[in-house]
């Protein structure tokens, strides 16, 4: 078989699992590279609140890129995680974060206005009960179809692999963390 018996698609959809860490990082990495060939990206980060190095970075490329980059910065924090997981935001508050920002997702993938949407830790959400497996498999199938998606965090759930074009699963073979060092802003985060 030679390339001329490839094809491209319209469209892909991609997820990035598993148990370790590089996920958010590998779908900065697809930010880069959609931008890079002039095409509109929102990046919609469930999850996360606190002050990470992705948010500093999208602030300060946004005047760069203009209408070409939406931001939505949504969730709550870690969610039961222990004493990971923020004290003072009820079950409630996370549910009601998670479906907002779910809906920006779904609003950004549908309306043809974003050549990639990227929902970094949608995974965890649908993992922890704040964003339903329906709700994952209708933001998949009803996308417009000249929008891909990439989707992140961990536990996909594997009945939905059929949907999808591309999974990588985050498989640690060591990590710092094992050995009771704290993340490294830069690194880690």
């Amino acid at each position: 078989m030679s390339f001329e018996d490839y094809k491209t698609k319209e469209s892909v959809v991609i997820v990035y699992t598993g148990e370790s860490k590089g996920k958010t990082s590998a779908s900065l990495g697809l930010l880069v590279r959609a931008l890079g060939n002039r095409w509109n990206v929102a990046f919609i980060q469930f999850i996360k609140y606190w002050g990470v190095g992705e948010h500093v970075f999208i602030r300060d490329i946004m005047p760069l890129y203009k209408d070409q980059i939406h931001f939505h910065k949504g969730g709550k924090g870690f969610y039961k995680a222990g004493d990971l997981s923020p004290q003072h935001i009820s079950e409630d508050q996370h549910k009601k974060a998670a479906q907002e920002t779910y809906d920006e997702a779904l609003r950004s993938a549908t309306s043809g206005n974003y050549d990639l949407v990227i929902c970094d830790e949608i995974n965890n959400a649908v993992h922890d009960g704040l964003v339903s497996e329906a709700q994952l498999k209708k933001l998949i199938t009803s996308r417009h179809k000249k929008t891909s998606l990439c989707m992140t965090g961990r536990d996909f759930p594997e009945k939905l692999l059929p949907l999808v074009d591309i999974a990588t699963n985050m498989t640690k073979i060591k990590h710092h963390f094992d050995d009771k060092f704290l993340a490294n802003p830069g690194i880690d985060y």
